[in-house]
């Protein structure tokens, strides 16, 4: 892995995730303009290969939305000319093409799609949709199924199972024990003398050793209890401030600041919990190593934990003389490394009962899991025909009924309504010049009918939007399909490097299709 070709992308998903990503071999089912950019960002991000499929050559009408082919490529096969646009753009990515239809190879070959990592299928109407998703959970592959339509977006993640180690929330508390410290910590803030006479050494005791020390002397007063209600947070802070010496003491306005820590409830959170009493943290023989660490925390929370998880072992910046620092990083980070090691133990004693190799999970592994062990996320999908053919009504029918979703919501019953339109006519509705008015007056019928099929009886959607799914005529405008295939890219890199979890920039209505597919 060359660090100074990835360098800006390291420093997000890091070493490990970029490892993934160079070992993942992505799928692409047309390369259409959205195809085409999601696969862009992906091999510019150094994926390890990439597989095209389709059949079809490349037209005059290509040439203006789709970058990865030219007028030199007109008349020849789309999946080999993108193939070969892409491939410029990184060298280090192994690039071959398919001249088949995706539909094709659905039906007649499903054992093609095992040997890769992840599958992005663009521009798949809903019967095909349906097929692949189910010949990709059989042999566990990922899917992200992507259409630009006009002006509409759909993103759809498929998969049965995503378990996510380093989550990087954007906001998360820092992991300081205020409310619960263990005894190295207690031990040394023991030595620090919050009525110092020096003025300069006051202004320099870090601010965890400040309340932990108030934190302490309030419990003492009120029967072993932390603030808990509105009135008694703000005593403690005030309590807090009337330590201070001078206005000037950094320290203490930071204390005050960082005062809501104290308050925070002890133990792991209620989603963590859940995670841990989850029918797969009894692991077998068959369990993910995922989970086998699951059952470890489980039985550290439970015992050396005494109800925390693993210490994450930082500690953010604050006002701090440098030798106090320096020791209370050693003290985090020593109380790490000492939980580390229990889990790691744990880990290694769960793998010799399931009969596996007591090394098969690496200590790099169970480190990052322990230092991220209060961000775990588990993702599970519904599958597509679930979907389909069992809708949410209940959340249909809200989304319909609220003026921040409805547009969204229509969007998305209508993308399945030009499919089943093209099923019915063997067209898209509008795609040809002429019979406007009466693809229009088909498409309200068909809309209607699949509306009752969801369980919304009486529900009608705006005209505008029938008129404007007609008027697209199903085309695939470049400036939509880059910003749809830069979601669907972004999806793909989570999915493979398992970090983060929410997709960046969204719009209302890709939120709402990604939200109907749990």
């Amino acid at each position: 892995m060359s660090k100074t070709k990835y360098d800006r992308q390291l420093r997000i998903w890091g070493e490990v995730g970029q490892a993934a990503l160079e070992e993942a071999s992505i799928c692409l089912l047309n390369c259409g303009p959205t195809g085409s950019e999601a696969l862009k960002n992906l091999v510019l991000g150094g994926v390890g290969s990439i597989t095209i499929v389709d059949g079809s050559k490349v037209e005059l009408g290509d040439l203006g939305n789709n970058f990865m082919v030219d007028e030199r490529s007109v008349g020849q096969s789309k999946a080999k000319s993108t193939c070969a646009f892409l491939q410029e753009l990184n060298d280090s990515v192994k690039a071959k093409f398919v001249e088949e239809s995706p539909d094709t190879l659905i039906m007649t070959s499903p054992s093609f799609f095992s040997q890769f990592t992840l599958v992005i299928a663009t521009q798949l109407v809903e019967d095909s949709m349906v097929k692949l998703d189910r010949i990709c959970r059989e042999a566990d592959v990922k899917v992200v199924f992507v259409r630009s339509y006009g002006l509409v977006g759909l993103v759809r993640v498929s998969v049965q199972e995503h378990t996510i180690i380093d989550s990087k929330p954007d906001h998360f508390l820092d992991d300081l024990r205020l409310n619960n410290p263990w005894p190295e910590l207690n031990s040394f803030v023991e030595t620090i003398d919050l009525n110092v006479s020096d003025h300069v050494a006051h202004k320099h005791i870090p601010y965890v050793v400040i309340l932990v020390k108030m934190a302490d002397e309030w419990t003492k007063s009120h029967s072993g209890n932390l603030p808990s209600t509105r009135e008694e947070k703000k005593e403690f802070k005030d309590f807090v401030k009337s330590k201070m010496i001078s206005m000037d003491e950094d320290n203490y306005k930071e204390a005050i600041e960082a005062a809501f820590k104290v308050f925070a409830p002890r133990g792991i959170s209620s989603e963590i919990q859940q995670i841990c009493n989850d029918s797969c943290a009894e692991p077998s023989s068959s369990s993910s190593d995922f989970w086998v660490m699951v059952a470890a925390l489980k039985e550290f929370v439970s015992n050396e934990g005494d109800g925390e998880a693993p210490l994450e072992g930082s500690i953010p910046d604050m006002t701090s003389s440098t030798e106090h620092y320096i020791n209370l990083q050693k003290i985090f980070l020593a109380k790490a490394e000492a939980d580390f090691l229990v889990m790691e133990k744990r880990v290694k004693n769960i793998l010799k009962r399931i009969d596996r190799d007591p090394s098969s999970i690496s200590k790099p592994t169970i480190k990052s899991f322990c230092k991220n062990a209060r961000k775990l996320k588990v993702c599970r999908y519904r599958t597509v025909e679930d979907e389909f053919s069992n809708p949410s009504v209940t959340e249909i029918q809200k989304c319909l009924a609220d003026e921040d979703y409805s547009g969204a919501m229509g969007f998305y019953v209508l993308l399945r309504a030009v499919d089943r339109f093209t099923a019915n006519y063997n067209k898209f509705p509008g795609q040809f010049d002429g019979g406007m008015d009466e693809d229009i007056s088909r498409l309200k019928t068909t809309a209607l009918s699949l509306l009752a099929d969801l369980g919304c009886n009486g529900s009608v959607l705006p005209d505008d939007l029938i008129n404007e799914m007609c008027r697209f005529g199903a085309s695939e405008l470049h400036v939509v399909a880059a910003f749809v295939g830069g979601i669907a890219s972004q999806e793909v890199i989570k999915l493979v490097t398992k970090q983060f979890v929410r997709c960046w920039g969204l719009t209302s209505s890709m939120a709402l299709i990604t939200s109907l597919s749990y």
